[in-house]
């Protein structure tokens, strides 16, 4: 069969997509322009799901959702950065899983900025020196980061939207797996191989790292050493994989946060999510029932709770926060009133943000 005609066919429609691309670039940087001038956010979470949804209704295939959805982040992307460039901070150095994270929520357009601890990222969009900044919440195998969640108390940055990323492990070394005695990673990192690793290097020590990608940059230069972490970080340091997929759970997926200085607006439907921070305080907490009085205002007004959790507050013993997320946005009117309620008796309700709910397709 001839083939000519058809990529002659390709060639015309990727000289009319070009054309198309640029075109709606033009009409972003016009929005930009617009932004500047009013001093509006630039990059706006409920616009994108906004777009991303209304893109993916319109599919009638051959494309997949979720590839079609990845085409159009990179066409934000671009807009974004003609719009006004960004600067986005993650848990590095860099190809961490959180930096692979940043790229797969903001792009290839914008400039990343790579931080050492959860502490430090923060601090970096508090003080302007990054717009936004991702960081891991949560995971399915191993449940919270705790210094994610603590660092929350002090901070006035808000979660503007979140992402769910499958995580992939490798072991990676210079070394073949007989030769390896220590295993550098991640706490959580290590945690989700715990098993793999007992059952292959029982011998071996685990040494938490600051990072997954810290951990391949230390197991380069060391001899017998290892690291737990993604194939990307062993591609982009040049450190052999020994061994693929090494988690203990084939469906072991990070939630990530995105924060920045300003929630999402809402998109409803019950398309939205909120996060906060209780606490019951002495006299609540001393009470019979006093958790089940927290979450009825909530419940009485068909809020759904999908996520409750303590954290001591550090503050004295036995003394605990709790951090929940909730279905609906802040400025619902059921929220409102939840809100209302629940300040009556607790002596601390803090909204951590409002951001789109992950799309089933």
């Amino acid at each position: 069969m001839d083939l000519e005609p058809i990529r002659t066919q390709i060639d015309e429609l990727d000289r009319q997509l070009v054309d198309i691309i640029n075109r709606r670039l033009m009409l972003a940087q016009k929005i930009g322009e617009i932004k500047r001038a009013t001093n509006g956010e630039i990059y706006v979470p409920e616009r994108e799901e906004a777009v991303l949804r209304k893109v993916v209704a319109s599919n009638t295939g051959p494309v997949k959702n979720e590839a079609l959805r990845a085409i159009y982040r990179e066409l934000m992307s671009a807009g974004i950065a003609l719009e006004k460039p960004l600067c986005i901070a993650y848990l590095g150095p860099e190809a961490s899983n959180t930096h692979a994270a940043a790229m797969k929520k903001f792009g290839a357009s914008l400039d990343y900025r790579a931080m050492d601890s959860v502490a430090g990222i923060f601090a970096a969009v508090e003080k302007g020196e990054a717009d936004y900044a991702v960081i891991p919440i949560e995971n399915s195998t191993e449940g919270s980061v705790r210094e994610a969640l603590d660092s929350f108390v002090q901070s006035d940055l808000k979660v503007v939207a979140q992402l769910y990323v499958e995580i992939n492990h490798a072991l990676i070394s210079n070394e073949p797996l007989e030769k390896i005695t220590t295993v550098y990673s991640k706490d959580q990192a290590l945690a989700q191989c715990r098993y793999w690793l007992q059952r292959h290097l029982p011998q071996a020590r685990l040494v938490e790292a600051s990072s997954t990608s810290r951990a391949v940059q230390i197991a380069a230069g060391e001899p017998g050493a290892a690291a737990v972490a993604g194939e990307l970080a062993a591609e982009f340091y040049g450190v052999p994989v020994v061994a693929r997929q090494i988690q203990d759970k084939t469906d072991n997926t990070t939630r990530f946060f995105i924060i920045g200085h300003k929630a999402a607006g809402p998109i409803g439907g019950g398309k939205d999510m909120s996060s906060f921070l209780i606490s019951l305080g002495d006299e609540a907490a001393s009470q019979s029932g006093s958790l089940l009085k927290m979450l009825m205002p909530l419940a009485e007004r068909g809020i759904n709770l999908s996520k409750i959790e303590s954290r001591p507050s550090k503050l004295r013993p036995w003394d605990y926060y709790f951090f929940i997320d909730v279905s609906g946005h802040y400025e619902d009117p059921p929220m409102q009133a939840a809100l209302a309620e629940l300040r009556e008796f607790c002596p601390l309700v803090k909204w951590l943000g409002s951001y789109p709910a992950v799309s089933s397709t």
